[in-house]
């Protein structure tokens, strides 16, 4: 979750002529797509460990989770990975709830950690979460999946996985809506509202 990114300000801030870029059916095309690329890199997944970004990026982890098992008969290893305090914007923001840090229980060192997040956009928020995972332990190699990859990049980070490469304007958002958190699964495109809209 980049709260650089237009995508989590609040409805009121947001375009009511958004457009769906992505629905329910496409996002789970996309994850299985991804699942099949992670096994194939990773040579079975037998020491893969996904670790969403909260909020959105936890439901996408378990998803995709759940979606290995089904490739690999084998239960792949998931939890969630709270950036708040290594973000470098707090002191720009109001403070904001922490999130839980959920680490499997065999750990993440010497393991492919795969993070998972809905949508990169200055990278700024996976900086912040290599940063705390290296808090946590010492991974064999860190991947990164997203959902969308909305460009922008203020950053040298780039996803392994990509869900939908979205070329944006910074005039635009994008917001992601899951089911387990929104009540229905879309990508929608739109205009940034100004003031005076």
């Amino acid at each position: 979750m980049d709260t650089h990114d237009p995508q989590h300000l609040p409805q009121d801030a947001q375009s009511s002529d958004a457009r769906p870029v992505l629905e329910g059916p496409d996002i789970a095309r996309v994850l299985t797509r991804i699942a099949h690329e992670i096994v194939e890199r990773a040579k079975g997944a037998d020491d893969v460990v996904l670790l969403g970004i909260p909020t959105r990026g936890v439901f996408l982890a378990q998803r995709l989770a759940a979606k290995l098992a089904e490739i690999t008969d084998r239960k792949i290893p998931v939890g969630s990975l709270d950036i708040t305090m290594y973000r470098d914007d707090l002191r720009m923001h109001p403070p904001r709830a922490l999130a839980r840090t959920e680490i499997p229980g065999d750990g993440i060192d010497g393991r492919l950690v795969v993070l998972v997040d809905d949508v990169l956009f200055s990278g700024r928020t996976i900086r912040a979460a290599l940063d705390a995972l290296n808090d946590i332990g010492r991974p064999r190699a860190v991947q990164l999946a997203v959902l969308v990859d909305r460009g922008h990049r203020e950053l040298p980070i780039r996803a392994d996985y990509v869900g939908k490469n979205l070329p944006t304007s910074l005039r635009e958002t994008v917001k992601v809506q899951l089911a387990e958190e929104d009540g229905r699964d879309t990508v929608l495109l739109g205009a940034k509202r100004t003031a005076q809209q």
